[in-house]
């Protein structure tokens, strides 16, 4: 797996695309961060670190509207393994004109976009979410 980042987003996708449940990922300490970042956004309910056979996953709890859709509607992955895309804290992204977050990889850890404006830094673009 040479993207393990866009893997994870692309779980999540799929996962609510079939309306499943949960969805297991396996673990990273970035991967727990960026989950970390969609609960506190209430892009998904919760996530947990579980051990199975010595291998240990991240168990995301998806979550639906009252319609049953999909609390994300779309993820998109800015900054890839082959390209880098840096971003200063003048030309922050964002997103849906602020209806979406921007997930950014900072010397403070990773940060939504807000939280890289009021701290008035910049970093790596790591993804879109809305």
């Amino acid at each position: 797996m040479t993207d393990p980042i866009s893997d994870m987003l692309s779980r999540i996708k799929t996962g609510q695309a079939i309306k499943s449940e949960t969805v297991n990922i396996p673990h990273s300490k970035i991967k727990e961060e960026i989950a970390k970042i969609l609960v506190a956004e209430g892009y998904v309910s919760k996530f947990d670190s579980l051990k199975r056979m010595n291998k240990k996953y991240l168990r995301v709890t998806l979550k639906y509207s009252k319609s049953q859709r999909g609390v994300i509607c779309d993820v998109k992955r800015v900054s890839t393994p082959g390209r880098r895309v840096y971003a200063d804290v003048f030309s922050l992204p964002r997103v849906q004109d602020g209806f979406g977050t921007a997930i950014l990889s900072t010397s403070r850890g990773l940060l939504t976009d807000a939280g890289a404006r009021a701290a008035k830094i910049g970093g790596e673009v790591v993804c879109y979410v809305w």
